[in-house]
């Protein structure tokens, strides 16, 4: 489905998401590739164009969020809303383990986002290993 946001509103989204993926926290200069503007609540789903309706995502993160806006939180077993950067704080929800190359869920809506975007995934945490070795990872949350 093809849809046209203007380059300004782009603008203010990759300025307001600190040029960073919304869910896995990717910087943009570290990745290798755009960085996407991603509808939190997708078109396919009745989701709007609207400023308000989109952030940055990395293309892995986007592709395995794909249309879902809910999922199970793997220790309560109870469906929740994924996780809106526009709307939640990320270290509301999140932590970095120790080595700092896994994300941890801290709430239902944290778990479930960890494992329906599998934010752990084998290709993540290699590049968080190597992003941790020299010295880039992980960022800094305001």
């Amino acid at each position: 489905m093809s849809t046209y946001i203007a380059e300004e509103v782009k603008a203010r989204v990759r300025r307001d998401a600190k040029e960073q993926c919304g869910y896995c926290r990717s910087l943009q200069k570290y990745v290798l590739g755009i960085l996407e503007i991603e509808h939190i609540i997708p078109k396919a789903l009745n989701g709007t164009d609207d400023e308000e309706n989109l952030w940055l995502a990395c293309r892995l993160c986007n592709s395995y969020k794909g249309i879902q806006t809910q999922a199970e939180d793997p220790l309560t077993k109870t469906t929740v809303s994924l996780f809106n950067p526009r709307q939640q704080k990320w270290v509301d929800h999140f932590i970095w383990t120790e080595d700092g190359a896994y994300i941890e869920g801290i709430t239902p809506v944290g778990r479930a986002t960890v494992k329906a975007l599998q934010l752990n995934n084998q290709i993540a945490v290699a590049v968080r290993k190597a992003w941790v070795s020299a010295g880039w990872h992980p960022p800094v949350e305001n």
